[in-house]
């Protein structure tokens, strides 16, 4: 059992820089994949970035360069610092726990979403 609380969202300009954070409960932190994922209204939640239990990456394509996963097993706490921001990357991101991947279905435990938002 895990639970994850996101946060660090909010109003940007295009152009900045955030930082998510995702908290995570109990002692198994370390034996799972997280993942970023993130939903816009009337779309479809997509995969965002993913870290392994041994610190593996992978990024979809439009954020590569700009977003950069990492984590700290010792604080239980999973980042995604995301610079350059654009519109389009307004939406509702969640942090999940699970098996190293692009696809939601493989991920057991998530977060209650935080909402990031970047003007033109």
């Amino acid at each position: 059992q895990v639970q994850l609380v996101e946060s660090g969202g909010g109003l940007v300009q295009a152009g900045g820089s955030l930082r998510l954070s995702c908290a995570a409960s109990g002692r198994t932190f370390g034996s799972y994949a997280m993942g970023w994922f993130r939903q816009a209204p009337g779309k479809e939640r997509e995969f965002v970035a993913a870290i392994s239990w041994s610190g593996n990456t992978d990024y979809e394509d439009s954020v590569k360069g700009r977003f950069t996963i990492s984590r700290d097993n010792a604080k239980n706490t999973v980042y995604l610092q995301m610079a350059s921001l654009k519109p389009e990357d307004t939406a509702v991101y969640y942090c999940a726990a699970g098996n190293y991947g692009r696809k939601p279905a493989w991920y057991d435990y998530w977060g209650q979403g935080t909402q990031v938002t970047v003007s033109s």
